[in-house]
């Protein structure tokens, strides 16, 4: 006969009208492979009832000296998933009788008449024993999962309360900044406040980009633009997007690299993300005049990058926790510095699609930490890309028209305004009807367009401007906050020459006209 594996949670546990009858079962049971506890009376019963137990086997006579109760709380203070099924021996005539009248109060009950044959009792219990365990295991599965969810909620409540609170940092100097701007005739002060609200701009736009990332990543939506670059290239683009924040902070950076030219198979923006957020980590949890530093070596056919600081560390019990997304982990409530807890995760991700690894380690509380990431090498024959460096083009070189489309007038009258500046004559609408209206009217050459739109979407206004006799050549920008891959492909599918993502900075727009003017210019010399 199978055995059931020894265990509190599987054992029998017997109560035979006598002692020597308990005693007997007992043996019968443990001969057949079953544990077992033979007990004296329905109190030691109930006690090691408490310490776990598979089934009870018990007699009607032992149930009808239970006027207290005593068996039906020692049930009912069991764990839902931890409920304990009934053996019931009853006198011949007498089992259903028994099992409306036992079911009520002890809820799983099997009813067996005498006289018993002990094989068919054994073997019926056996079955009562892997029929329990099997639903003990599913119970403490749903269990698990059910914490996990509440777990996942808290989560999700403490990361909206964080979001909340990281979006309002940065615009309380904004909207500081623009009363100041609106009272103060000081210079000084002006370009003062200016610098400032730029610096909160960029980091909200830094944390939607984050969020909008993890999403894509997480929906499977975001590819990498491979190319063959030189490791010297990615530690410079991520070491220039961070040094405004460490000479905030008055951070020494020490940069230590063997082999500048290592080749990666990889995505330099990417890469340059990463290590961007893993220095822009150093540097919240590394106390002013603090020392960061980045080396990268070659080991075998990997390139190792290091970041390593010497600011407030990591406990050792929270390590484990610190890549997992919308952790925040308590380093030191005093130095925090905000954060939505998707910067490492979305580290690790990164790497991991570049088929690397990321690791940390801390000596705890005090004691700094270290980010160790691993990236393959690139096949050493391979071409390294040249990456070409930013250039501002020209601005235009005569007046040019734009009409600016978008349902947000305020957005839409700021746009405008930035326009002007640069000496471009601009139109405005809000919706899809109007916009074309407004193409006939005002006559642009130009038209930044929302996608966005209330009944008309930007895609429907583009279709319908290519459509036109005569409009075929306007050119069109679509300036929207959807900035996925898949965005910009249906941006070009519905006619658009151009794809900018909210908020766009002055000068990237200045330079797409500029090199839409360029076309242009280009496509009709003679």
């Amino acid at each position: 006969m199978t055995s059931v594996v020894p265990g509190a949670s599987n054992r029998v546990l017997v109560l035979m009208p006598t002692r020597r009858d308990s005693e007997r079962t007992r043996q019968l049971f443990e001969e057949a492979g079953i544990d077992s506890r033979a007990c004296g009376d329905l109190s030691e019963l109930c006690r090691e009832l408490r310490q776990g137990a598979g089934a009870l086997l018990l007699t009607d006579d032992a149930l009808a000296r239970d006027t207290g109760g005593q068996l039906a709380e020692a049930m009912r203070a069991q764990a839902p998933w931890t409920t304990v099924p009934l053996i019931v021996v009853a006198r011949e005539g007498t089992s259903q009788q028994v099992e409306r009248w036992v079911s009520e109060d002890l809820g799983s009950v099997i009813v067996v008449e005498r006289p018993v044959r002990m094989r068919p009792l054994l073997s019926l219990t056996l079955s009562v024993l892997r029929g329990h365990a099997a639903l003990r295991r599913s119970q403490l599965a749903l269990a698990e999962q059910a914490e996990q969810l509440r777990s996942a909620d808290r989560r999700k409540d403490e990361f909206l309360a964080t979001l909340a609170h990281e979006l309002r940092n940065p615009l309380a100097p904004i909207r500081t900044g623009l009363d100041l701007l609106g009272k103060s005739r000081d210079a000084q002060s002006r370009e003062r406040a200016l610098k400032i609200m730029d610096r909160q701009l960029k980091h909200m736009v830094r944390l939607i980009d984050d969020l909008l990332d993890v999403s894509r990543i997480t929906q499977g939506r975001l590819e990498l633009k491979r190319a063959r670059i030189e490791l010297g290239t990615v530690l410079d683009a991520a070491i220039e997007s961070s040094r405004p924040h460490l000479e905030r902070n008055h951070h020494q950076l020490r940069v230590h690299i063997e082999h500048r030219a290592l080749a990666l198979d990889a995505d330099l923006t990417r890469l340059a993300q990463v290590v961007g957020n893993l220095l822009h980590n150093a540097s919240k949890y590394t106390p002013a005049g603090g020392v960061i530093e980045v080396s990268a070596t070659q080991q075998g056919d990997m390139a190792v990058i290091e970041v390593t600081d010497n600011g407030i560390g990591i406990p050792q019990a929270q390590l484990s926790e610190v890549f997992e997304m919308f952790s925040q982990v308590n380093r030191a409530t005093e130095r925090s510095q905000g954060g939505l807890g998707i910067g490492l995760a979305l580290v690790r991700k990164l790497v991991e699609m570049h088929g690397g690894s990321v690791a940390v380690r801390s000596g705890g509380p005090g004691r700094g930490s270290s980010f160790t990431l691993r990236l393959p090498l690139a096949d050493r024959t391979a071409r390294v890309a040249d990456v070409a460096p930013d250039t501002i083009q020209a601005l235009h070189s005569f007046k040019r028209r734009i009409l600016v489309v978008d349902d947000n007038e305020d957005a839409a009258d700021m746009l405008a305004l930035m326009l002007q500046q640069a000496e471009y004559d601009t139109s405005l609408a809000n919706d899809g009807p109007s916009a074309l209206a407004a193409v006939e009217a005002f006559a642009p050459d130009v038209v930044i367009l929302d996608i966005g739109l209330p009944g008309m979407s930007g895609y429907d206004v583009a279709r319908a401007l290519r459509r036109r006799q005569g409009k075929e050549h306007l050119e069109l920008i679509a300036l929207t906050g959807w900035g996925s891959l898949e965005d910009k492909q249906s941006a070009l599918d519905a006619g658009f020459d151009v794809h900018l993502t909210k908020p766009v900075e002055a000068d990237l727009l200045y330079r797409a006209l500029a090199e839409l003017e360029k076309r242009t210019s280009t496509a009709t010399v003679p």
